[in-house]
C-alpha cells in the first residue's frame, strides 16, 4: 500500500543506491592513468583508446650491481656500507652493450624522445651505456653522458651525441632506507661522473629521502610509482625510456591490470631480471593531461554536405 509509507520508503531506497552509483562512477572517472596490455578492458576482449592519450614507456631494471653479488649468496650484504650506491660489475657492463645492441637493433633507440634514470651510480651506468650516443666527443664541445672509468667502471667515455636527453628523477630510485646500495651520492659528486644528464629536477644535493634505520613500506613504493607514472604525462615525450630498479617496477607494476586477462597481471607483476627491458603503454583515462592530437584530422576539407548513408535511409 502507498498509503502505509512503504513506497515513499522504497523510492529513499531507490534514491540512495543512485546516489552510491554516480559516487562510484565518479570516483572511476577521477582515477589515475592506467597500464594498457592487450586484453585491457575486459577479460576477453581488447581495448580502444585514442592515441594522443597513451604513451609507450620502456621500462628497463639495472645490469648486475656488486650488491646483487654478494646478496645472492648472502642477503645480509645488502646492510653492509660496502656496496653503498653500488656500481655495476663487469657482466653488468657485458648486459649493458647487449641491451645497447638490442634497442638499436629493435629500432628503439631511434624512437624514444627521453631517457628518466634514477640517480643511483648503477642506473645512470645502465641508462648511458644502453641509450648513449656513439659517435666522439674528444674534438667538440659536447659533454660527454660518461667521463672514463666513472664509479670504478673501467669503461671508456660515453658519448651524448646523437642521442635522447637524460634526466635524472628521485620518484623512480629503489626501495628508500636500511639498504646503503640505495643510498646515493651528492649530486655534486654525479655532475663531473655524468656531464650531460640533467640533474635540475633533484631539489637536494645530500640524500634527504634514504633513513638509516627505517626501510620504504611496500605500499609506499607503489604509490610513489604511480605518482611516477603521473609525472609522465606532464612531458612532451610520447616514447620513453626509464631506467630504475626492481623493487619500484615491481610493486608498481602489481598494482595494474586487474581488468586484464589473469595470465596479463601475472605476467606484469613478475620480477625483472637484472638489465631487462619490458615495453608497456599508459593510457590516460581520466585526463590527467590535454594533449591534442598530431595525427587526427577533422575532415571536410573542403567542407561539404557531410550526412552518413545510415541517416539518410532512416529518413526515407
Amino acid at each position: 500500500m502507498i498509503g502505509d509509507g512503504t513506497g515513499i520508503h522504497c523510492r529513499f531506497i531507490i534514491v540512495w543506491i543512485m546516489n552510491v552509483v554516480v559516487n562510484k562512477i565518479v570516483e572511476l572517472l577521477k582515477s589515475d592513468c592506467k597500464l594498457l596490455f592487450a586484453g585491457m578492458g575486459s577479460n576477453s576482449g581488447t581495448g580502444v583508446y585514442p592515441l594522443h592519450r597513451s604513451k609507450i614507456i620502456h621500462l628497463v631494471r639495472h645490469a648486475q650491481g656488486i650488491h646483487n653479488v654478494a646478496g645472492e649468496k648472502d642477503h645480509s650484504a645488502y646492510s653492509s656500507r660496502e656496496y653503498f650506491d653500488a656500481h655495476l660489475t663487469p657482466l653488468g657492463w657485458q648486459q649493458v652493450e647487449n641491451l645497447h645492441k638490442h634497442v638499436r637493433a629493435s629500432g628503439i633507440f631511434e624512437s624514444v624522445q627521453l631517457v628518466v634514470v634514477s640517480p643511483l651510480l648503477r642506473t645512470l651506468q645502465t641508462a648511458v651505456g644502453a641509450f648513449g650516443g656513439e659517435g666522439c666527443t674528444d674534438e667538440t664541445n659536447v659533454p660527454p653522458l660518461m667521463i672514463e672509468n666513472a664509479g670504478n667502471s673501467d669503461h671508456p667515455e660515453i658519448s651524448s651525441l646523437n642521442c635522447p636527453p637524460f634526466i635524472a628523477l628521485e620518484l623512480c630510485r629503489e626501495h628508500l632506507g636500511v639498504h646503503p646500495c640505495d643510498q646515493r651520492r651528492s649530486i655534486s659528486e654525479y655532475k663531473p661522473l655524468f656531464p650531460a644528464i640533467d640533474f635540475s629536477l633533484i631539489e637536494n644535493d645530500a640524500d634527504v629521502l634514504w633513513e638509516a634505520d627505517i626501510r620504504e613500506k611496500n605500499e609506499d613504493v607503489a604509490a610513489r610509482g604511480k605518482k611516477f607514472l603521473d609525472w609522465l604525462w606532464t612531458r612532451k615525450e610520447k616514447e620513453i625510456a626509464v631506467v630504475t630498479h626492481s623493487g619500484l617496477l615491481v610493486h608498481t607494476l602489481k598494482e595494474y591490470g586487474d581488468d586484464c586477462h589473469p595470465s596479463i597481471k601475472s605476467e606484469m607483476g613478475t620480477f625483472f631480471n637484472n638489465c631487462e627491458l619490458r615495453s608497456v603503454v599508459i593510457v590516460d583515462k581520466s585526463m590527467i593531461c590535454s594533449d591534442s592530437s598530431t595525427t587526427n584530422f577533422p575532415g571536410k576539407i573542403p567542407s561539404g554536405t557531410d550526412v552518413p548513408s545510415d541517416a539518410t535511409a532512416a529518413t526515407n
